[in-house]
């Protein structure tokens, strides 16, 4: 038996229908939909074997990689099937990415329908199971982290609560192994470490991953060169993985059988640059390499300023990922329609253009999306700090431009990250009636289009083309939802 296990709450062991965005859907509340056909709908649990997860979340894998790499005894393990392998083990480790629901979209939702969200459910019910409150009183260590880590500033009881010995916030390459020898050893281990800027992995210091990660998910990078005042992705360094590195990481996916492949940076129109102007040389060579080996691709984020600074590269990309689908999709930020706001919080989000024409620079770059089959997810903030009724009304007025576009818009509330901790949280107590008809100007274009995207999703099987009638009607039933806002 291992000394350390591995494992994530059932929300995040999924692939979510082979649909990262899907994986959205763990951020809602149990609603008027049965939680087992929820589960099934949104996050059905991955396919196991003697209790090793098929696939897993790739932060996961490389905590798995890191971990062998330092000559770690380590087993990955669902949640479901806990019990036999932490009789022996020392240390669990467990990857988050939400842990009590206080994300931007868990926060909207658990607003809009009063309830605590499945990601924050399962995050409970894991540190809770019988598993591994056993395996504590025996002695076991407990150490989260992930993209979620920063949560347990707001939740500093729960650490207790839960049982949790570490949480470990930041990249961890170089800390980790050191802390889970301390906890094997028996050691005192700090209860939150964050990971100084100084600790942060070089290129040649992140391993590869060595098992499949959920949806052939590929780090392509790491940082962000924009400076928005709101994330916590741009105080990190900027770093591009070579071609050669992601290569290796696509081998060992399609290995495993997982031919499809999710393209992950936070612009990946970006990869391989020194700065907010897409490098096409290696843009290109990036996905002449993914086209020929998989069988599908999605982009986790791409910018719209990047976009539209390069209409031409955008078209050759797609002609090259069209090849073998009909559309991707990707995680895409408006953030506002304010031209103040932009200036204020996000002014190089708009480079090369100048944020002065943040309007025109969303329009041109979804205009370019639409055109080449780029189904993005868009995000807006409401409630950014020193918000008038003017900036409403002209993210309105934005939003009203882009009704021919195909996409999704996701109004989010407010979240204090990054340069903006210190602000406060934005709740559904400080919606006024513009933030209203904003959500609802959104619900409304986004059901417009959610039909045509759904179709888009689930056509390549038989009994895709009957599940895509549950999401259609959960889709009917959440637009009335928010039409009852008061």
């Amino acid at each position: 038996m291992a000394e350390v296990v591995l494992t994530a709450d059932r929300t995040l062991m999924s692939n979510y229908h082979n649909n990262e965005f899907l994986g959205f859907g763990t951020c809602a509340p149990p609603n008027f939909i049965p939680e087992w056909l929820y589960s099934y709908l949104f996050f059905p649990p991955l396919k196991t074997k003697n209790g090793h997860p098929k696939q897993a979340p790739y932060g996961l894998r490389k905590t798995e990689a890191q971990l062998l790499k330092e000559g770690f005894h380590v087993e990955t393990v669902s949640p479901n099937q806990l019990s036999h392998y932490l009789k022996d083990a020392k240390v669990l480790g467990i990857h988050t990415m939400d842990p009590f629901g206080l994300g931007p979209a868990s926060t909207t939702l658990a607003s809009i329908f009063k309830k605590e969200p499945y990601l924050a459910k399962h995050f409970y019910a894991l540190l809770k199971s019988p598993a591994v409150i056993k395996a504590k009183k025996n002695g076991l260590k407990v150490i989260v982290g992930g993209p979620g880590a920063w949560q347990f500033h707001y939740r500093e009881k729960a650490v207790k609560t839960l049982g949790i010995d570490c949480v470990v916030e930041g990249e961890a390459e170089n800390v980790i192994g050191k802390l889970f020898r301390a906890a094997i050893e028996g050691q005192d281990i700090p209860s939150h470490y964050e990971v100084g800027v100084g600790e942060a992995p070089s290129l040649e210091e992140i391993p590869d991953i060595v098992q499949p990660s959920v949806n052939g998910l590929v780090e392509i990078g790491r940082g962000c060169c924009r400076g928005c005042q709101f994330c916590n992705v741009t105080l990190r360094p900027l770093r591009w993985y070579p071609i050669e590195k992601v290569n290796r990481e696509l081998s060992v996916n399609i290995a495993s059988g997982n031919t499809g492949v999710c393209l992950h940076a936070e612009d990946v129109m970006l990869y391989g640059s020194k700065n907010t102007t897409p490098n096409e040389e290696k843009l290109v060579q990036l996905h002449e390499l993914v086209t020929k080996k998989c069988s599908a691709l999605s982009w986790s984020h791409c910018s719209l300023a990047a976009v539209a600074s390069n209409p031409k590269l955008l078209s050759k990309l797609s002609e090259l990922i069209l090849q073998n689908q009909t559309w991707w999709g990707a995680e895409v930020g408006i953030e506002t329609g304010s031209s103040e706001i932009a200036k204020k919080i996000m002014p190089a989000k708009a480079h090369p253009f100048s944020a002065d024409n943040w309007h025109n620079v969303v329009c041109e770059g979804m205009g370019i999306m639409h055109d080449n089959m780029l189904a993005p997810a868009c995000t807006l903030i409401v409630g950014l700090p020193d918000e008038q009724e003017s900036d409403i009304l002209k993210t309105m007025d934005l939003i009203d431009d882009l009704k021919d576009i195909r996409c999704l818009i996701v109004p989010l509330f407010f979240v204090p990250l990054g340069k903006l901790t210190s602000e406060d949280w934005f709740t559904n107590t400080k919606l006024n009636e513009l933030h209203k008809k904003l959500l609802i100007q959104c619900a409304e274009r986004d059901f417009h289009w959610v039909d045509n995207l759904i179709d888009l999703s689930f056509s390549d099987k038989w009994y895709q083309r009957i599940t895509k009638e549950f999401y259609k009607g959960f889709s009917a039933i959440a637009k009335r939802k928010v039409r009852q806002i008061e």
